[in-house]
């Protein structure tokens, strides 16, 4: 772990994510503008939830680079990118099984959303996340949950909309084991520390 904060903690390699990072989430917003206009100002926040999740990783990503942390940004940076990672990619192989074929945009979307859960774990180790930030992301992914759906402001795509419940159930059970997976990490980093001193 040592050996990876060293890699992840280097200048070029946070330049080059935080680029990447960057062109992905005005994309993103980009990508959900059709439906922000058509949506109260209010639920704004919280529409566009992947390219939300690479902003928090963008802000935590420029704070590494000058050597300080927001452990907030950190926190739900890793949750929500987990979270929005993984079901873009499994909303995006339903799609396809669904039209029974290969779509490009389908492609590009779960490459682009795995690499985002990828980075989640690849970022970990240089983050500095306590209890409190924990418990504000929980409020934060949860209370977006209920935005999603039980206020309907869930990504509009393709066909999904035919199964917002039983998307809705999967995006709470998401949200709990991209904490589990958070707390475990944590635990074990506190054990670690323990024992080496």
């Amino acid at each position: 772990m040592a050996f990876w904060r060293y890699v992840m903690g280097q200048k070029s390699v946070l330049i080059t994510l935080f680029i990447a990072n960057l062109l992905g989430t005005i994309y993103g917003y980009i990508w959900y503008g059709g439906q922000l206009l058509e949506s109260k100002w209010y639920f704004w926040p919280f529409i566009p939830d992947s390219p939300t999740a690479t902003f928090f990783l963008v802000i935590a990503i420029a704070a590494i680079y000058f050597n300080k942390h927001l452990g907030l940004f950190e926190c739900l940076a890793f949750v929500t990118l987990i979270k929005y990672g993984v079901w873009a990619v499994v909303m995006n192989l339903f799609v396809m099984i669904h039209y029974e074929q290969l779509l490009p945009m389908a492609i590009m979307l779960m490459t682009s959303h795995g690499l985002m859960a990828i980075q989640a774990f690849m970022f970990y180790p240089t983050f500095n996340i306590k209890n409190w930030h924990i418990v504000i992301t929980m409020i934060w992914v949860f209370h977006n949950d209920v935005i999603d759906y039980v206020y309907h402001q869930y990504p509009v795509y393709s066909m999904l909309s035919q199964y917002e419940s039983h998307i809705g159930y999967f995006a709470f059970w998401l949200s709990i084991i991209a904490f589990l997976l958070l707390i475990y990490l944590q635990k074990n980093i506190k054990i670690r520390s323990k024992y080496l001193t």
